[in-house]
């Protein structure tokens, strides 16, 4: 057990270097580590990750606010929908569905399944921009106007899907920023940073009531992921990042990949 306790306190470690270096990206691990590798169900492992993402979101949030790379604005219009639909995901809506959904001859589809399932579709979303190179290009035109209502919706749905699966959903914010918002692309990250920092801490509020918290374990595993995001912060500034992130991008098909064939064949 022990082994196996600091094998996840290094890939503590590596969640948070990932986000150092990509500015997001690490629910990606924190929800198939905490399930197949250290054992915790689904609801504790997805609670979890939205703690250590979101205190680990805000350090390098904090760097984003101090340098005045965050669109206060565009955070408030899109977070604060976001942050009551994560919240009332979690608080309500998670705790309701049942662990048996339905069963198939003698296979039974579980909750755990569902979770781990569409946790995955959402990786082959996330993945698919990252190896395509995808480049989100702002509009600079000062006479269209703030987009309230789509920003509000689209920050309302990423909420729910962030709540279920316990991610921050920076893959979803950022080109929702850039796109809507029309803010340049490093004030979107440093505002994405920001926004998942809150989403993944309201988020977690919404569990303290439902679930028994192992704060010695956990609160450990985030200091380990806080050292991983400075350390990647400081190689940020020599490793070349559209390489990197394409191929992160392949990784996170593979790790899909591997849920999926866990949870339904293997």
């Amino acid at each position: 057990m022990e082994e196996t306790l600091l094998i996840g306190y290094g890939f503590a470690i590596i969640i948070g270097l990932i986000m150092g270096l990509l500015g997001g990206g690490g629910s990606i691990l924190t929800v198939p580590v905490f399930v197949y590798l250290l054992g915790f169900d689904e609801v504790t492992s997805t609670a979890y990750s939205l703690f250590v993402i979101g205190v680990t979101s805000t350090v390098g949030a904090s760097r984003n606010v101090l340098s005045k790379n965050v669109d206060f604005k565009s955070a408030l219009a899109f977070g604060l929908p976001s942050f009551l639909t994560i919240y009332l995901t979690r608080r309500y809506l998670v705790p309701e569905i049942p662990v048996e959904i339905f069963t198939i001859g003698d296979d039974v589809f579980t909750r755990k399944t569902l979770m781990l399932l569409f946790f995955s579709v959402l990786l082959i979303l996330a993945a698919v921009p990252m190896i395509k190179k995808r480049k989100f290009k702002s509009s600079t035109d000062p006479e269209e106007s703030f987009p309230y209502v789509k920003i509000t919706l689209q920050g309302a749905v990423i909420g729910l899907l962030a709540g279920i699966v316990g991610a921050g959903g920076g893959f979803l914010i950022l080109p929702a920023l850039v796109l809507l918002s029309k803010l340049p692309m490093k004030k979107a990250v440093g505002t994405t940073l920001f926004i998942i920092a809150f989403n993944s801490l309201i988020g977690f509020s919404g569990d303290v009531q439902n679930i028994e918290i192992d704060w010695k374990f956990l609160l450990p595993f985030t200091a380990f992921s806080i050292c991983g995001i400075l350390l990647g912060v400081y190689f940020s500034k020599f490793i070349e990042g559209p390489k990197l992130k394409r191929s992160f991008g392949f990784f996170v098909l593979v790790m899909a990949a591997y849920i999926i064939s866990k949870e339904l064949i293997l």
